[in-house]
């Protein structure tokens, strides 16, 4: 497709695209990833259409959802005039209803449901308004990162298979035709309450969670945690974390630093050391 791009006709053809524009051609080619160049009606010349291994159909296998001069009806999900390529997706033309639900999706909607899988990959929800998914245990999907504010090691400390949450709606994933939400940005963020009540040079209560190279993680109030530099364990450099300090142990600490954009806490259990005679 690259003497598309350099083709005023074919650029012209795909401007007068729209994205959610369903469109109707013959497959020229399969490619070895397994997706398939399109022939678009109206433009005979070479295929201006592609459509990837995960916007093919869903019903069928893959290896078998196209084959060339195949005739296929497909939605327009991304134009690339400069490239002179449009995306097509066929498993939007396949579920109709599920497409028609999340189009007019917008930014920030709150949106509730019940877990209906945990992955290590994330959490599937199948939310109350809205068709099932045809292939995943929900419509909705929450990415890891974007089930708490709080450090955590496996998403089943945050939330349990049946368990209702309320969630803000990201973006619609064409690729996999689901709703990527946040569990976290539904929520208020105790970082930041934290920096209102914190400062520096203040003196905390914590207990170790982690231990590192560089140094050693603690959790203070609220459930925040503080990375304690390896110069900052004792009044003496250690050579590493453990040998002053273990996962588990009570530690009193100093806030050296508090960075509300990137959402850390700088620690000191050395400053909080009683000093020597």
């Amino acid at each position: 497709m690259d003497g598309a791009a350099n083709d005023p006709s074919s650029r012209d053809f795909l401007a007068g695209l729209q994205v959610g524009d369903l469109c109707t051609g013959t497959v020229a080619e399969v490619t070895r990833s397994g997706g398939a160049a399109v022939t678009l009606d109206g433009f005979p010349a070479r295929p201006l259409g592609t459509v990837g291994p995960a916007d093919m159909s869903w019903r069928q296998k893959r290896s078998t959802a196209v084959q060339p001069g195949m005739r296929i009806t497909a939605e327009v999900i991304a134009i690339d005039v400069g490239n002179g390529v449009a995306r097509l997706s066929m498993t939007a033309t396949e579920n109709p209803e599920l497409w028609t639900f999340l189009k007019p999706l917008r930014h920030g909607e709150i949106m509730s449901g019940t877990i209906a899988a945990i992955e290590r990959f994330g959490v599937f929800v199948a939310l109350d308004e809205g068709p099932e998914h045809p292939v995943f245990p929900g419509v909705g999907f929450i990415t890891v990162p974007e089930l708490s504010w709080l450090h955590f090691e496996t998403a089943t400390d945050i939330v349990q298979v049946g368990q209702r949450v309320t969630c803000k709606f990201l973006q619609f994933d064409t690729w996999n035709g689901e709703a990527r939400l946040s569990l976290r940005a539904a929520q208020p963020d105790p970082f930041q309450a934290f920096a209102d009540n914190a400062a520096v040079g203040q003196t905390l209560h914590g207990h170790v969670t982690k231990l590192v190279p560089f140094g050693a993680f603690a959790k203070v109030t609220g459930g925040i945690d503080g990375l304690i530099h390896l110069q900052e364990l004792d009044t003496t450099l250690p050579q590493a974390p453990q040998d002053v300090v273990q996962i588990g142990d009570e530690v009193l600490v100093v806030v050296t630093a508090i960075n509300r954009e990137r959402r850390t806490l700088a620690l000191s259990r050395r400053q909080a050391l009683p000093a020597h005679p």
